[in-house]
């Protein structure tokens, strides 16, 4: 990443203007430009020249995303005040001799993204004209080494610079000469594969330097002492070896990562670095690794030539923990490195550790003695290695915070591992974990196998997911008040329903039961003790059955995918589910396409975002159909199928009741004279007959 500071410093000068929502209000329209105060910006206007009509008290000129290929000596003459210019990626090819000479209180100069190294050696005159300028960026002009030192030549006053994206391969003392009161440089994205001795070493108020993204060897004799942050990450280094010596260095940030660093690195003996990212090399140590033995006192020899000077470096190939001073430590990034085996008292030496990636290595084992105490560590990153042994002394830890063990071969994690920790974040996953059981063995001892999850006070979130758990023992978590549990990817372990979750139920504010085994019909689920949960993942269940107890919840966000239901009861959208709902998952299950009003009152509530509402379908007659967008046809023949349901009732009941009406018919005519004597007799009335 290009530097910061030279990236966003127009952007700021427009926003202390008032340019922002806060300062619309004061924009005024010179053509196609926009001014705020003395800040005016004519980005993107497809202007082919600096415009003539702007104010002459102009501070700063935003003309980024133009055509112009030229900047005459009169293209700037106008605004004798100007102190930020930016014409990044213009077709800049020639700025003429002349063209900063009534702009002398120039301070920051955005040339980015042009093609300047066409005509340099004229540029270069320009540029010369500028004694005020602080800082310059020329990132992507096609610059070679030698162009650039003849266009810095003349610019004492820088104090940032970028050159990167350029042609530069090699690096001299003579490219950054005079250049004394720089504090930033960039090269980043250029071709360098060489650095001189001695480059860098005028720049004595150099601060922050950005070698990414080049070809650089190795890097040794490294004495920059004044240096606060250097980042050579992506380059090709196997060695980085510092001077030796006892001179102190501001050194806070060294980035090394993504490069192919065989030892962990030479580092200053007194420095004040607190952040060191090694991430994706091949560091590993070696003295207990198999046939290292007869090699532990090899010694490697560095011979740096400078002119007719050779120094020669002499160091132990297999020394494993350097005499640097690494107390002030406080970020340590090892992760996607070699590494099987940390050397005893490595770690006893950061003090001030609060943050320790070790993920994505080879370790098999991992002990943290009671004589090296990590007292600061917060986060601990363990995650993608092999370990099947995790031993850590007790009160080793007493700050940690974050513990992830994802993907190892650990069956069990010592029980006092969580005493005296204020831990709230615990990731398990994928791991072959077993719970411990609420009740003791026969012998009166637990499973010495098992996990033990219960009264940690302090565990608010919790992930077991792909632990292969066969079931969740009854009150497995009890006594610790979990806001956030994945379950999730492990079969069966809730095939009894959740009565192992009903000591959490109340505090249970993120849940994900994906592919758990739940009991396929929602009546056999019962959420209703989860009255504070937010968040459901019920996924990959084979649910035929919505559960109805989800209806009074104020779930925000619920994932039913993969399941089998055919429809969602409209009436539980209808109660506080409805209300409260943001978030549903649908895909992957068989909606019947005639009874989808449910869907149609998801459309009407309006505040419900169905993520993946293009790949909902349904069933139609085997067939399955986008639910976004039913066809004609679809609709048609549902109701064809309502109508002939209610002929079908007809022509079953039509014959039981002609039947029924002939048996009257046949018994009244059978029976006519005895019920009319029946009658008459009953109501004594005279007979006609």
């Amino acid at each position: 990443m290009e530097s910061v500071s030279l990236g966003l410093s127009l952007s700021l000068v427009f926003l202390v203007a008032g340019w922002g929502p806060t300062g619309m209000a004061l924009a005024t329209h010179h053509g196609p430009c926009k001014q705020v105060h003395r800040a005016v910006d004519c980005t993107g206007r497809w202007q082919g020249t600096v415009p003539a009509d702007l104010p002459a008290d102009t501070q700063a000129l935003s003309l980024d995303h133009n055509t112009i290929r030229t900047l005459t000596n009169a293209s700037l003459l106008q605004y004798p005040h100007l102190e930020t210019l930016s014409l990044r990626e213009n077709r800049l090819e020639l700025i003429e001799p002349g063209a900063f000479l009534s702009s002398r209180d120039l301070r920051n100069l955005f040339l980015a993204d042009n093609a300047l190294g066409t005509n340099y050696s004229v540029t270069a005159a320009a540029l010369g004209s500028l004694p005020a300028l602080r800082k310059l960026d020329l990132s992507g002009n096609h610059l070679t080494e030698d162009m650039v030192a003849a266009m810095l030549r003349n610019l004492s006053s820088l104090e940032s610079l970028s050159v990167a994206r350029n042609l530069i391969m090699r690096l001299d003392s003579s490219v950054f000469e005079h250049l004394g009161q720089l504090q930033e440089l960039n090269l980043e994205k250029n071709y360098i594969y060489d650095i001189e001795g001695g480059t860098f070493e005028g720049l004595l108020g150099l601060q922050r330097l950005n070698l990414a993204y080049n070809y650089i060897p190795c890097i040794v004799e490294f004495g920059l002492t004044q240096l606060k942050t250097l980042n050579a990450s992506n380059n090709v280094l196997e060695w980085f070896l510092s001077a030796e010596g006892e001179a102190v260095f501001e050194l806070e940030t060294l980035d090394l990562s993504h490069n192919k660093l065989l030892f962990f690195p030479l580092l200053p003996r007194q420095s004040k670095l607190h952040t060191l990212l090694l991430r994706d090399n091949e560091v590993s140590f070696y003295r207990h690794l198999p046939n290292a033995t007869a090699l532990l006192d090899v010694t490697v020899q560095f011979l740096v030539t400078e002119g007719n000077t050779t120094n020669i470096t002499t160091l132990s190939l297999w020394e494993e923990v350097s005499s640097s001073n690494l107390s002030s430590l406080s970020f340590l990034d090892m992760s996607q490195n070699q590494l099987w085996y940390l050397p005893a008292g490595f770690l006893g030496r950061m003090t001030s550790l609060s943050h320790l990636k070790l993920n994505q290595n080879c370790l098999e084992t991992l002990h943290i003695q009671d004589r090296e105490p990590l007292g600061e560590l917060m986060d601990l990153d363990l995650s993608h290695n092999r370990l099947g042994d995790l031993q850590l002394g007790l009160g080793t830890l007493p700050s940690l915070r974050a513990l992830n063990l994802s993907a190892n071969r650990l069956r069990s994690v010592p029980p006092h591992t969580f005493a005296h920790t204020w831990i709230t974040t615990v990731d398990l996953s994928h791991n072959p974990l077993q719970l411990c059981p609420q009740q003791a063995s026969a012998d009166g001892a637990e499973d010495p196998v098992c996990m033990d999850l219960r009264n940690i006070a302090s565990l608010r979130r919790l992930d077991l997911a792909g632990c292969g758990l066969e079931v969740v023992p009854s009150r497995a978590f009890s006594g610790t008040p979990l806001t956030h549990l994945d379950l999730s990817n492990n079969q069966g372990a809730l095939a009894r329903g959740l009565q192992p979750l009903r000591a959490i139920a109340l505090m249970l504010q993120v849940l994900s039961l994906r592919n758990t085994g739940l009991p396929p019909s929602g009546e056999d689920i019962d959420f209703s003790g989860f009255q504070n949960l937010l968040s459901l993942d019920l996924s990959d269940n084979s649910l035929t059955s919505f559960p109805e107890s989800l209806s009074g919840l104020s779930l925000q966000t619920l994932d039913l995918r993969g399941n089998r239901l055919p429809s969602l009861p409209l009436h539980a959208l209808q109660k506080q589910l409805g209300r409260c709902l943001s978030v549903l998952y649908l895909s992957q299950n068989p909606f019947d396409c005639c009874t989808l009003e449910w869907w149609d009152f998801l459309h009407q509530l309006r505040t419900v975002r169905v993520v993946d509402r293009g790949q909902v379908t349904c069933n139609s007659s085997s067939t399955l159909i986008g639910a976004e967008r039913l066809p004609a046809s679809i609709l048609q023949r549902c109701r064809w199928k309502t109508v002939n349901i209610a002929l079908l009732y007809l022509v079953l009941t039509l014959p039981a009741c002609l039947t029924l009406l002939v048996a009257l018919a046949i018994i009244f005519l059978t029976f006519k004279h005895k019920l009319l004597q029946l009658v008459k007799s009953q109501y004594r009335v005279s007979s006609p007959y």
